[in-house]
C-alpha cells in the first residue's frame, strides 16, 4: 500500500501540465503557508508525484534538502528532470511501492503528503509512517479533501442507487462520504499515532465543468478525484453510476456550468516525545 498510483509517462506529463496548476496547487499553496521553515530543513515528501511543491519549498527555505518518494517511475523521472532544470541538487527522488518508505527513521524535520489516494483504513498507516520519519518536534503536513468535498457526486450516486434499488451501492456511497475526515476527526487520527498540537485549516472552493462529459474527460477527475472516489467506495462497480453521473449533469445543469464542491484541508502536527 502506498498513497499514490502508478502513472504512464503520458499521464505524468498531463498531471504536471494540467492537474498541478488547476487542482493540486490549491492543496500545495495551503501546505506552503503552514510549513514552519527552519534553515537546513530536512523534508520527506511521501507520494511526491511530479515534485510539487518541492521546488517552491527549496526556494522558500534556506539550506533545505528534500527526499521525494513515489510508487511511479514516470512521475519520479519528471520530478528529477524538474530538479535538474531548476539547478536544485538538494532535491532527490526514490521509488517505493509500499510503506514503510526506504528512508531512515527520526531524521526529518518535516514530512509532507499531498492528496494521498488511500482508503480510510489505510490513512492511519500513512500517518504512522509520517510520525516514524520525524524527529521529536518535527512537523507533519497532510493536505487532502475534507468532508463535504464532491458532495454533488455523492448526491447523484445516491439518486442512481435509489432508482436502481441498489442498496449495497447506496451504503458504499454513504460510507465513502462519511469516511472523509473533518477537522476534529483528523486531529484525533494524528494524535493516535503520536502527532500532537494539531492545527487543521480548511478552504472552501469549487471546481467548474462545462458538462458531464467535460468532467469525465478532465485530467483532474481522471487522475486524482476519481481514484479518490474509487478508494472510498472500494469494491463497488462504477461503470453504470459514472454513466448516470455524466447524463445527470447534462440534464440538471444544462443551462449552466457544473460546480463541484471542494473543501481543501491541510493538517499540521508535531512529533511527540
Amino acid at each position: 500500500m502506498f498513497p499514490s498510483e502508478p502513472l504512464t509517462a503520458a499521464d505524468a506529463a498531463v498531471f504536471e501540465t494540467f492537474v498541478v496548476p488547476r487542482y493540486l496547487k490549491m492543496f500545495g499553496d495551503l501546505l506552503l503557508e503552514m510549513f514552519l521553515g527552519i534553515d537546513g530543513a530536512r523534508v520527506a515528501h511521501l507520494g511526491c508525484r511530479t515534485g510539487f511543491p518541492d521546488c517552491e519549498l527549496n526556494r522558500q527555505v534556506p539550506g533545505l534538502t528534500l527526499y521525494g518518494v513515489d510508487s511511479s517511475t514516470s512521475v519520479l523521472e519528471l520530478a528529477r528532470h524538474k530538479a535538474r532544470a531548476s539547478r536544485m541538487p538538494s532535491l532527490e527522488y526514490v521509488q517505493a511501492k509500499e510503506l514503510p518508505a526506504p528512508l531512515p527513521a527520526a531524521v526529518f524535520s518535516h514530512v509532507i503528503a499531498l492528496h494521498p489516494i488511500l482508503r480510510v483504513d489505510q490513512r492511519a498507516a500513512l500517518l504512522a509512517e509520517m510520525a516514524r520519519l520525524l524527529y521529536v518536534g518535527g512537523q507533519s503536513l497532510l493536505a487532502l479533501p475534507l468532508r463535504g468535498s464532491f458532495q454533488e457526486i455523492g448526491d447523484i450516486f445516491r439518486e442512481f442507487a435509489l432508482k436502481t434499488d441498489d442498496g449495497d451501492f447506496s451504503q458504499a456511497v454513504e460510507e465513502s462520504m462519511a469516511s472523509r475526515p473533518t477537522i476534529e476527526s483528523l486531529s484525533d487520527e494524528l494524535e493516535e499515532v503520536g502527532l500532537q498540537d494539531a492545527d487543521v485549516e480548511i478552504r472552501h472552493t469549487q471546481l467548474s465543468f462545462d458538462s458531464g462529459r467535460s468532467l469525465i474527460e478532465d485530467p483532474v477527475w481522471r487522475l486524482l478525484i476519481l481514484p479518490e472516489i474509487r478508494a472510498g467506495i472500494s469494491d463497488a462497480t462504477l461503470q453504470r453510476p459514472l454513466e448516470y453521473l455524466r447524463d445527470a449533469i447534462d440534464k440538471y445543469w444544462s443551462g449552466s456550468r457544473f460546480e463541484l464542491t471542494l473543501n481543501v484541508g491541510c493538517a499540521s502536527a508535531r512529533r511527540a516525545e
